[in-house]
């Protein structure tokens, strides 16, 4: 009889500990999701969390053997022609170096005002940073994201407030991204990029 209750009360236990160790792991998730993000690139690590909202990805480039790092933030909102795809910001660096920085609204763009010294094409966007607010003439890149000049990037990367107004099909839509919080070490390691304060034109 007591080999039975003794049995029954393991039982019991084992029970609680599973059902314990299920909520934790389902506490843990959203908190995991948080810190790291799967990459949609081959050959490059899953993000992960380099304070706020930016996420870091790296990989090597195959035939050269160079160190690349990617710096990805998300928007806080979403266009209306794509409400799946939120608008989002990349720096991409390679050996220490900024590379490309690249704004992508998930949206297509057609050039509006003259190319630039080279014959490239623009478009021309109004980006507020912080209490500042600009136009600017950003290359349009043939997968539909724009280059950002270098002085907006460092003015983005130290910023609390970093929106994006951009011409659409459905009319000049507004991105609007919380920057703060990026871990500047991080990012001067990788691409020799400091922040500046934002200027007025």
């Amino acid at each position: 009889m007591n080999a039975l209750r003794s049995s029954q009360s393991k039982r019991k236990v084992l029970s609680a500990l599973a059902i314990w160790s299920g909520i934790i792991v389902l506490c843990a998730a959203p908190s995991f999701a948080q810190s790291s993000s799967m990459s949609p690139y081959q050959g490059e690590s899953d993000g992960v969390s380099v304070g706020g909202k930016w996420m870091e990805f790296k990989s090597e480039d195959k035939m050269t053997g160079a160190k690349k790092t990617r710096f990805e933030l998300v928007a806080d909102n979403y266009f209306k022609e794509d409400p799946d795809y939120q608008p989002r910001i990349e720096l991409t660096c390679s050996d220490g170096k900024l590379t490309l920085a690249d704004f992508n609204p998930g949206e297509k763009m057609r050039p509006n005002r003259p190319p630039g010294f080279w014959g490239q094409p623009q478009i021309e966007v109004m980006v507020r940073v912080d209490d500042t607010h600009k136009y600017r003439g950003w290359n349009w890149l043939p997968h539909h994201a724009l280059s950002m000049d270098k002085g907006t990037t460092r003015e983005l990367i130290g910023a609390q407030i970093f929106k994006v107004e951009v011409p659409t099909r459905e009319g000049r839509q507004i991105a609007e991204f919380s920057p703060a919080g990026l871990n500047l070490d991080e990012v001067r390691h990788a691409c020799d990029l400091t922040p500046k304060k934002p200027s007025k034109d």
